[in-house]
């Protein structure tokens, strides 16, 4: 059995404060010397951005839905060895998930599947015996999960947090109570869309991270947080590393615009056997040399479209490569730079991109998409045969036009057993779609990219 420190920090509902209260935890551990290793409930990429700027180490996703209970573990595992403390971030409210009658997908999920206790963020602003109720009702909806303490979160008054105290431990008393946290709004990081902007895009100054720090010491218990364990009783499985064979170097763009990926889907492509050389699509007038394969992950092209399209060398080589037919994969973002460019439209320039696929994008004042999706291989190409099924993710606000005919749709689409369509573009051995897939939902993905990128499908 497998010994560790650390928890999930979760709340009853969205925009109750979690993320800014999992990097005050985040930064005050670092900063007394501890070793804390994020990782992010659920399929965002923002939120592990900033995991990163705090502690200095990448944040893992773990997705009970994508990937299922192994895979959550092994990776949960895998990133924890040698780390002093695990902090588990949640996703939404603690038992929301894909759908009302399950948990899968929820926070709830990655706690009974991690054996972590769970921190329940309360927004606290009107309530005071409320709070007790709403806690009360948290500790006893689901046994699998053990609800080891919480924090009242924009609390308006010493009064005030003397009283949600005093219902606390008057109606709860086996739930802690680790701190009381008052607003401040100078702590609030801004948002776009439904979540925060990038971490890329909105560097925290350690100006900024030492308050963070500064409020957590002040107001929490740390050391009870610290000292919060777990057992996980799956071993992590060891790594399969492909040895004894050249290894095959797969260009990953990563920058700015460029920075929603899944670090698994990383970690698997390098068991698989690629050598990972990161560019920057704004900043490179060229793609790295000697290279095998491509993979374009998402972000905000759309925010740096006017520096991208003036980078008409890193287009010109892209081209080159798809030309040559080496394999590409991209999605959402990466697949948009992929198209002609982005139209003109509220507070966005228009702008022309590498133009593989015959179509242009717009961005729209709503949400187009949003959800997990489960895909089917229609056909055979870079990334597995026809048949093979992958899980993944969509959340985007632009569309693109309609798609002619004769390019590839590769993707049958659904979700929760419901058809959505067909999606999956194919051009050559270059394959885009808007949905970021998770290579742990199905692990011949990552070894079948790496197996196209040595020669021919």
């Amino acid at each position: 059995m497998n010994k560790a420190n650390g928890f999930l920090i979760s709340a009853p509902q969205s925009g109750s404060g979690k993320t800014t209260v999992s990097l005050a935890i985040m930064a005050a551990l670092v900063r007394r010397g501890l070793d804390v290793s994020p990782f992010k409930c659920g399929p965002d990429f923002i939120d592990p951005s900033y995991h990163r700027l705090v502690t200095g180490r990448p944040s893992v996703n773990l997705d009970g839905w994508m990937c299922g209970e192994a895979f959550v573990s092994e990776t949960f595992l895998t990133n924890l060895v040698g780390q002093t403390i695990a902090v588990i971030e949640g996703v939404m409210g603690l038992f929301d998930g894909i759908g009302a009658s399950s948990r899968e997908g929820s926070s709830a999920q990655i706690a009974a599947m991690t054996g972590a206790p769970v921190i329940l963020v309360v927004n606290a602003r009107g309530m005071a015996a409320s709070a007790a109720a709403l806690v009360k009702g948290f500790a006893g909806f689901d046994p699998r999960v053990r609800l080891a303490g919480v924090i009242f979160n924009n609390v308006g008054s010493e009064n005030h947090s003397a009283l949600l105290k005093e219902a606390l431990a008057c109606h709860c008393p086996e739930i802690f109570c680790f701190g009381c946290i008052p607003r401040d709004e100078s702590l609030v990081i801004p948002s776009r869309h439904l979540g925060l902007i990038t971490a890329e895009d909105n560097p925290l100054s350690a100006d900024f991270i030492g308050r963070l720090a500064d409020s957590a010491e002040r107001f929490l218990d740390l050391d009870r947080l610290a000292g919060l364990g777990f057992d996980s009783t799956q071993p992590a499985d060891s790594i399969r590393l492909v040895s004894g064979v050249e290894p095959v170097r797969i260009a990953v763009a990563r920058d700015s615009a460029f920075c929603f990926m899944y670090e698994d889907n990383m970690r698997l492509l390098r068991e698989a056997g690629a050598e990972l050389v990161f560019f920057s699509p704004l900043n490179d007038t060229t793609l790295p040399t000697d290279i095998h394969g491509i993979y374009l992950p998402g972000g905000y092209p759309e925010l740096h479209a006017v520096e991208l399209a003036k980078n008409v060398s890193m287009k010109e080589s892209l081209r080159a490569a798809v030309a040559k037919d080496m394999p590409v994969y991209a999605e959402c973002g990466g697949f948009v730079y992929l198209t002609e460019g982005i139209d003109a439209s509220d507070n966005q320039l228009p702008a022309d991109f590498v133009g593989i696929f015959p179509v242009r994008c717009r961005m729209l004042p709503r949400r187009k998409s949003l959800g997990y999706r489960q895909v089917e291989l229609t056909e055979d190409v870079s990334i597995g045969t026809a048949g093979t099924v992958v899980r993944g993710h969509e959340f985007h606000y632009s569309e693109i036009g309609k798609m002619p005919e004769e390019i590839k749709h590769c993707y049958r689409v659904s979700r929760k057993g419901v058809m959505l369509g067909v999606e999956g573009f194919r051009i050559q051995n270059c394959l885009a779609s808007y949905i970021h897939l998770h290579f742990g939902s199905n692990r011949e993905i990552a070894g079948t990219f790496v197996a196209a990128c040595k020669g021919p499908i």
